[in-house]
């Protein structure tokens, strides 16, 4: 994919592709950021960029045959290193890698090594990475790709030129929605305000597990709005936490669910002053949202969205997850 496809990202974007048009690219390339946000993507458009049979300007033609290849993952000098499914990337899927880079490249102008969630990878992986990074052979660059570049080796982080990829507008992740995954413009948008400016999270959302979550939040919002006590209130902790069994899929799941519930309240702040329509993030529950304004006035809407963002981040500091229900349901 060239740049001008990436949605969102124009600073690190433009940096690149200065870079690799004035033939200054690092040789090796931290790429860090939240989880979802287009990393990899970039990444993949770098090594298209590089080598592109016809590009255009400053960035790749997206159409020739290098560029298609290199989007099939069939080019033979951009190489891959991906994790497994479950747990971390051993020094067996990294040795093959580094022993092709001490040739020339077969056929681009570039070799290109795109190591993916590099903070999975082992111990020794990472050690032997280490060593190509301090002495980089000619014509490749390595791009490492991570959501937490605090677990890499200290070395490793000072031998890369870092970029940070931010969270995506709404808007444009909505865009990416619309454009990309043939999503209506209201579905888009009310799946963008629960995606924390992350495409790969809004393409969750997009399941029934987004559905079923958004409509746990929304039934936690009636119970606490009819609640007379805390110990009543607590019946709404008790629904947003019905899930999955173990603590990490408990607390992965609460946050989506609280992000969510923040994202109604948010309308509820919006309905309080008058807010209709498309102003409204889940426009598809209008009427479920005039219903519950009844309950929430702007100022408790107000209230609940700032308990919701503290409960979000709690949980990000491996709070107990049914501590945090609990607390939030009385917060409510």
């Amino acid at each position: 994919m060239p740049f001008a496809r990436v949605i969102g990202h124009s600073r690190p974007l433009g940096l690149l592709a200065g870079s690799i048009a004035r033939g200054t690219l690092p040789p090796s390339l931290l790429f860090t950021g939240p989880e979802g946000v287009g990393k990899r993507l970039v990444a993949q458009a770098v090594a298209e960029t590089l080598n592109c049979l016809t590009p255009n300007g400053r960035d790749a033609c997206g159409s020739c045959p290098a560029c298609r290849r290199i989007v099939k993952g069939s080019h033979p000098d951009v190489l891959a290193i991906e994790p497994p499914e479950v747990g971390a990337t051993k020094i067996e899927a990294v040795r093959p890698v580094i022993a092709a880079t001490a040739y020339r490249p077969f056929e681009g102008r570039c070799r290109v090594v795109i190591v993916n969630d590099a903070d999975r990878l082992t111990d020794d992986a990472e050690s032997a990475l280490l060593k190509s990074l301090e002495e980089p052979p000619a014509g490749t660059v390595f791009i490492l790709v991570t959501a937490r570049p605090e677990t890499l080796l200290a070395t490793i982080r000072s031998r890369c030129s870092q970029l940070r990829f931010g969270r995506l507008a709404a808007g444009d992740v909505a865009r990416f929605l619309i454009e990309r995954q043939g999503l209506d413009a209201e579905e888009a948008h009310a799946i963008a305000a629960v995606a924390d400016g992350s495409p790969g999270r809004a393409l969750e959302a997009g399941t029934r597990a987004y559905r079923d979550g958004r409509a746990a939040a929304l039934s936690a919002l009636r119970t606490v709005s009819a609640a007379s006590s805390p110990r009543a209130r607590l019946q709404a902790a008790a629904g947003l936490m019905a899930g999955k069994p173990s603590s990490a899929g408990e607390r992965g799941e609460l946050t989506t669910r609280i992000t969510m519930l923040a994202s109604l309240v948010r309308d509820l702040a919006l309905v309080a002053h008058g807010g209709r329509g498309d102003t409204l993030a889940n426009a598809d529950l209008a009427g479920d949202l005039e219903a519950l304004g009844q309950a929430f006035d702007s100022r408790r809407a107000s209230r609940a969205f700032v308990a919701a963002d503290r409960a979000v981040a709690a949980l990000r500091r491996n709070a107990s997850p049914k501590i945090v229900a609990a607390w939030l349901a009385v917060q409510l």
